[in-house]
């Protein structure tokens, strides 16, 4: 295994760098202001764009099909040093192209995309022009078990017609959200494999039928461009939209999920990172009974252990980055499962002792770790809970002391 940083992800880490200090974090107090009060804030947004493409720091994630895509065609590994530093403001990976939800669809859409489905939606994502949402997650099943989603997908002629509701449907209230990906179901027959039931396919935003409800407040935080419910009462749309086949959309689901989650690893690695440093500095300007907080053994404690944690688990994900890249996204299915429930563990422990050292400071909106705890707590869910991710990697040790078991028994 080499995890050492190439000289181009170098190059690129210090624009990155450079970048985010001269133009990002000069905007984000504006920004969250925007936010705050309910305007997405589209003009600045747009400016940083610009000026990201134009210094060819755009759609770093995205590996690219074609030579015509545009952007900058790095690995896994490449990205995930990168991510990490886009982690600190949580709005900017917008600014890069490189924001979640578009980084999965653009990836599905390139992989399976028709001809005119890539000039309709890729092209205008992978520009920046546009951008899209994804409907899976339903209120009323499981959705962690992605075979218990119910919203129905009807074949009419030479129309699709989509009946249910979704949830956390997130980036729907962005005004450049023009379309959403949908998962349903396609194959009702009792006897049809679980895997093979579902089906993805497009729905522009606007069509009849295709209804926001609310954007669904995170622990009482309300996303500016929502984590939206909607509702699909009898929309239609033509059987041209479908993604892929029908009776793919579970594998297709499975495609998207393992850059994401390396994606969401490294930015809240990120965002790790930047709170340890403003528990440090905390920590040495801080005076309470006579001594600064960093005198206290408790404290000096806490920054050790968030140190060597945050290190071991960005060593995970690199691993499971260099798993991808070298080998295959199924051959680092066990990695990206660990790395998921590592990193959403180890952001809720940071953040609780960042907070802790602000006092009563830390749970207000006067620096980011109130926000950052928020959406930690929030990753121990999204794209499946801890739960799940420890059944899979608890099946696959187990797998292997059965296999070991029969070895012993045979010999």
């Amino acid at each position: 295994m080499d995890f050492a940083i190439s000289d181009k992800t170098k190059r690129l880490q210090q624009e990155l760098e450079f970048f985010i200090r001269e133009f990002v974090a000069p905007a984000d107090a504006e920004w969250n202001r925007l936010a705050h009060a309910g305007t997405f804030p589209t003009e600045i947004v747009e400016n940083l764009k610009a000026k990201a493409k134009a210094r060819g720091l755009w759609n770093l994630f995205h590996p690219g099909l074609k030579e015509t895509d545009p952007g900058t065609r790095l690995t896994n590994l490449e990205y995930a040093p990168l991510a990490e530093m886009m982690g600190r403001y949580p709005w900017s990976p917008e600014v890069f192209n490189c924001n979640a939800p578009d980084t999965g669809n653009m990836e599905l859409l390139d992989l399976f995309a028709t001809p005119a489905q890539r000039h309709d939606w890729l092209e205008p994502l992978l520009r920046g022009e546009i951008r899209s949402c994804f409907a899976m997650t339903e209120p009323e099943v499981a959705s962690s078990d992605a075979t218990n989603i119910v919203t129905k997908i009807e074949r009419d002629g030479d129309h699709y017609v989509i009946s249910g509701r979704k949830w956390f449907t997130s980036g729907a209230l962005n005004p450049l959200c023009k379309f959403a990906i949908v998962m349903g179901v396609t194959n009702t027959t009792a006897d049809a494999p679980a895997h093979q039931r579902h089906t993805m396919v497009i729905v522009p935003m606007g069509t009849p039928g295709f209804n926001i409800v609310r954007n669904v407040p995170i622990m009482n935080h309300l996303a500016v461009d929502g984590h939206c419910e909607v509702l699909f009462d009898n929309v239609r749309v033509p059987v041209s939209n479908l993604l892929g086949t029908e009776g793919d959309g579970f594998a297709l689901a499975q495609a998207r999920l393992g850059p994401g989650r390396v994606h969401h690893c490294m930015r809240t690695i990120g965002q790790c990172e930047f709170a340890m440093e403003l528990m440090c500095d905390r920590a040495l300007a801080r005076r309470a009974f006579g001594r600064q907080l960093s005198e206290y053994a408790n404290i000096q404690d806490w920054i050790a252990q968030a140190r060597v944690d945050i290190d071991q688990c960005r060593l995970l994900v690199l691993r499971a980055a260099w798993l991808m890249d070298t080998q295959s996204n199924k051959a680092a299915r066990i990695d990206v499962s660990a790395i998921k429930l590592v990193a959403a563990q180890l952001h809720c422990k940071v953040l609780d002792k960042a907070i802790q050292v602000f006092g009563a400071k830390g749970l207000t909106d006067e620096t980011p770790l109130a926000f950052f705890a928020t959406w930690g707590r929030a990753m121990r869910f999204l794209d499946g809970p801890d739960e799940v991710h420890l059944r899979t990697v608890a099946r696959d040790e187990l797998g292997k002391a059965k296999a070991r078991q029969r070895q012993h028994a045979e010999a």
